[in-house]
């Protein structure tokens, strides 16, 4: 209605309507106006629970997924709408449009969508679609669940709004890492389409190797509309490359004639492995049945589906399909598959995030948006797009539905990805494909349904992890070794030091580019063990007058300049840091030489076997154990009494004569007798021990040196040799805190030998410190000179190879069997067997015998002489109370006296105490019978001269 005929009909009312009936009039016509006004205006506000809620789906109609999914979607609202409970009566109304697996068509049909007060959006299908969609999404709060958009960077804080309804590729990548450690390769090569699905997808792929230290050797990126050209043209580079793992990100098109090509080239072949991603099971699942030439493409390779658990809602929705693409007038042509699947849960989700949104009274509100509004948009009409106010709340209820779908249990983490993703793992095979495990991020592979492992404990160690054996490119079991020697026609190039000393070892021929030498022999042998060609060039390092620094050699590996490093290579812990190193073939630690001087026997030699706190000790335990037998046998054995001289001289003789085992004197007491047995095994082992280094002092040549061992070298001021070039140095400073200063570099064998002869007073060194494979060699042929003290440190040789080499892993192998078969010791007996000064009646100055070899003998004998005098000295005691009673030692008034007692009692023979207690017995009892008289007679003065003729009488007999 016009303005002016509005006016028109107002003026005529008011003639024939009463002036309060018009009062009414305008105060509906104001109401009116004012919804008006306002459906029309900034705002627009439906009911809190509208009849109808507008969603938008955005797939591709002439992809194999977006066929699919969109008769998935469908059949979600059908199965929604037919349900009142779902959304209490009200009715999605989705709107689905052709993105035509575009960006800019995909941008165009998200604003139609804005126009029509969509409240969420279904899709897109690509990842590319889906990163410039979701800055639509995020500027007018409208949710934007994709169910096929798998690329993991979608799920950063950049995109709020974008809610991904499948596993991420994040996951996907991730199983792919986990096969590659399964089965022990260390590098792949990625095949992938250069855009944001691609890309991101490859790097999450890098990210998750990184973790198993593995790698990414080889990245083929090719454009998105790449052709049949530019896929053969990658393919022939990445033949060129040693690794033979080759990892597929595309769409299911391009992927097709990737394999197609690499057919052609013959990399569908023995020793090739090929891993796509689901995009290649979604082929097998949800498209028309392959050509024959096409599967043969695809022979031995292996994919990854999303694993979706058998259910009775599963059960239901697989046995409709048939019917439903027969509806959408696509029978025949697409079959179900795990995208369709997720396609009809994800509107199930939003229609359940919609009903709690509505139950918590959010309103379909939407609001313009002032930055479109102030832009001069022209055509473009991007006024009409407006801000959904309920976006936030219907996004947080998205993540906070719990529910159970036809895919299984559906829920979000807090990191707003699917709750425990799972993959099978599919081996194409023949005319079809068969399952060999899956994968979890709960349980790793794993040959049992990820949900039957869910009630146990996660498991994730090396040996829980299986699958099923897999028919590989070649129609082999065995798995492939998984690289070869790259096919560039390129040799590698490995450094070898041009040593000026010990050339047996490594040395350069004169006038020819070549080497020799044990390390060299044994690289080439263990190169003819490995199972495939392996062409090298050795090229030499240093000028040949001075050592090379091998760890600047390590160095220029990890620089690229050399491919590998070979010859008398210690493996040190610095080094390691660097590259990897293949088993040592030769063991070779830290040792001291310096020189040794010949030591005669002298007329005191038979002094050399003990130390002289040895000697002492051993002399005061003489004195001891002879004194406790004299105190133990004094009281019971009449050779063990008389004169104090007499005494002594026993107690001597005795002590020294078990030396002998030939004492006169016998022992009669029990804890003499135990004393002597234990003195008699102890003097037995010492007696053996003196007996034997004396043997060892008298009869076998000794040399002798003021240093000992790599401790005593420490300890002293003397300047140290080292080899130039060798990690000794920095050992020697670094971890023995010897001052820099000390440090003499010595270059030839030569020099070794004249700054040891000529010593610190002259100019040289008091020793030298090198691998002991070196000394020995230098030792065969100089007898002055000897290796002092133990092998201080633990290192071995072995060839270098840039870390994650393959070749590290084969040559390591190949060590192995030369030593298993002997010949790695062949090599050395061919090369350093030529050792002159060796003799076995040659050896360093004996060590003495010291105190601490015996202390545990000494100390369980003096226990026994003092528990055995302890238990006698109590023993003494409870006889001298007995025999003395207390009146009698009361009456003692002094303590010296009291003392004098015990002595004389303690120094008296035991049997004559004995005879004088029975005498005491009988004066005791004749007492008795004289006061039993007495009694009898009734008269004191006859007790008292019985009593007294008795004490006379027994004072004579005494």
């Amino acid at each position: 209605m016009k303005y002016g005929s509005f006016q028109t009909l107002v003026s005529r009312l008011h003639i024939f309507v009463p002036k309060f009936t018009m009062r009414l009039f305008w105060t509906i016509i104001l109401v009116v106006l004012y919804n008006g006004c306002s459906s029309e205006g900034v705002n627009s506000t439906l009911s809190a629970r509208p009849k109808v809620v507008n969603i938008g789906c955005m797939v591709s109609f002439n992809t194999l997924v977006g066929k699919v999914t969109k008769v998935a979607a469908e059949a979600a609202v059908e199965d929604i709408n037919s349900n009142p409970d779902v959304l209490g009566g009200t009715k999605l109304n989705m709107i689905t449009l052709d993105s035509n697996a575009s960006g800019f068509l995909g941008i165009v049909e998200a604003i139609r969508f804005m126009e029509t007060d969509t409240m969420a959006i279904v899709g897109p299908q690509s990842s590319v679609i889906a990163h410039v969609v979701s800055n639509i999404a995020n500027e007018l709060q409208v949710p934007l669940l994709s169910f096929a958009a798998t690329d993991p960077s979608l799920s950063s804080l950049q995109y709020p709004f974008f809610v991904r309804t499948s596993p991420s590729d994040k996951y996907q990548m991730e199983a792919i890492a986990e096969m590659v450690e399964y089965y022990e390769w260390r590098e792949v090569i990625a095949i992938y389409i250069d855009d944001d699905f691609g890309r991101n997808g490859i790097a999450a792929l890098a990210d998750q190797l990184a973790k198993r230290r593995c790698s990414i050797s080889y990245k083929a990126a090719m454009r998105p509309g790449a052709t049949l050209d530019d896929a053969r043209d990658a393919l022939v580079q990445v033949a060129l490359r040693e690794s033979r793992i080759m990892v597929v990100h595309t769409y299911p098109t391009k992927g097709l004639e990737i394999f197609s090509m690499a057919r052609y080239l013959g990399m569908i072949d023995k020793g090739y492995v090929w891993i796509a991603t689901n995009w290649l099971s979604t082929i097998l699942d949800a498209g028309s049945p392959l050509p024959s030439d096409e599967k043969e493409n695809l022979e031995g390779a292996i994919t990854l589906r999303i694993h979706t658990p058998g259910s009775e809602l599963k059960q239901k929705f697989v046995s409709r399909w048939s019917n439903l693409t027969r509806k959408a007038g696509l029978a025949g042509s697409s079959r179900m598959s795990t995208y369709a699947l997720y396609a009809y849960d994800t509107v199930w989700l939003l229609a359940r995030a919609i009903n709690e949104f509505f139950n918590q009274g959010g309103k379909v509100s939407f609001s313009k948006d002032p930055r479109l509004t102030e832009l001069n948009s022209g055509s473009m009409n991007l006024d009409s797009m407006s801000i959904f106010n309920g976006g936030k709340l219907l996004r947080d209820n998205i993540f906070k539905v719990n529910m159970t779908g036809v895919t299984g249990p559906f829920s979000f983490t807090s990191e707003k990805e699917l709750f425990r993703p799972t993959f099978e793992v599919i081996n194409v095979v023949g005319t079809g494909f068969r399952k060999v495990g899956y994968w979890s991020e709960y349980s790793g592979l794993s040959i049992v349904p990820p949900e039957t492992l869910y009630s146990k404990p996660p498991n994730r160690s090396s040996s829980n992890q299986q699958l099923q054996s897999i028919i590989w490119p070649g129609q082999i079991t065995e798995k492939p070794r998984g690289w070869v020697f790259p096919n560039n026609g390129r040799q590698l190039k490995i450094g070898v030091p041009n040593r000026a000393s010990f050339r047996e070892f490594v040395g350069k021929v004169p006038g020819v580019d070549s080497f020799r030498g044990y390390c060299i022999e044994v690289f080439t042998t263990a190169i003819d063990l490995l199972p495939y060609a392996l062409p090298y060039k050795l090229v030499a390092f240093g000028d040949g007058h001075n050592n090379p620094d091998d760890t600047e050699l390590i160095r220029l590996i990890t620089a690229g300049v050399y491919d590998a490093a070979i010859g008398d290579i210690a493996i040190t812990t610095n080094r390691t840091k660097m590259v990897d190193f293949t088993q040592p073939y030769i063991e070779s630690g830290l040792v001291v030489v310096a020189p040794v001087k010949e030591q005669n026997s002298n007329a005191w030699a038979f002094l050399s076997p003990f130390t002289p706190k040895m000697w002492c000790v051993t002399g005061v335990f003489f004195l001891i154990v002879g004194t406790v037998i004299w105190i133990l046998e004094h009281r019971l054995n009449d050779e063990f009494r008389g004169p104090p001289s007499k005494q002594i001289v026993t107690v001597l003789w005795f002590s020294f004569s078990t030396l002998f085992t030939a004492q006169r004197e016998n022992t009669v007491s029990t804890f003499g007798r135990i004393v002597l047995l234990i003195w008699l095994f102890v003097v037995l082992i010492i007696n053996s021990s003196y007996t034997a280094s004396l043997t060892s002092i008298l009869t076998v040549q000794k040399l002798s040196s003021p240093i000992t061992g790599i401790e005593s070298l420490v300890n002293t001021k003397e300047p140290i040799g080292y080899q130039w070039g060798s990690f000794a140095r920095n050992y020697l400073i670094q971890e023995l805190r010897i001052d820099e200063s000390r440090l003499v570099p010595l270059n030839l064998p030569e020099d070794y030998a004249k700054a040891l002869k000529d010593g610190p007073s002259r100019g040289g060194v008091a020793a030298v410190v090198d691998e002991r494979a070196y000394m020995e060699l230098f030792l065969s042929s100089r007898c002055q000179f000897s290796i002092l003290g133990q092998e201080f440190t633990k290192n071995g040789w072995g060839f270098a190879f840039p870390r994650d080499s393959p070749l590290a892993v084969d040559m390591s192998t190949a060590i192995l069997k030369l030593s298993e078969n002997g010949e790695l010791q062949r090599i050395h007996d061919k090369w350093l067997s030529g050792i002159a000064c060796t003799s076995q009646s040659t050896k360093l100055e004996v060590d003495r015998l010291q105190l601490k070899s015996f202390s545990g003998l000494f100390f369980l004998c003096g226990l026994a002489c003092f528990l055995a005098l302890l238990i006698y000295f109590v023993m003494l005691a409870c006889q001298y109370c007995q025999y003395y009673p207390n009146s009698e030692v009361a009456s003692e008034s002094s303590r010296s006296g009291r003392l004098q007692t015990f002595l004389s009692f303690a120094d008296e023979k035991e049997e004559s105490v004995r005879s004088r207690s029975k005498r005491r017995q009988l004066e005791v009892t004749s007492v008795r019978s004289i006061d039993q008289d007495a009694s009898v007679n009734g008269s004191r003065t006859d007790r008292s001269e019985i009593y007294s003729n008795r004490v006379v009488s027994f004072g004579e007999s005494v």
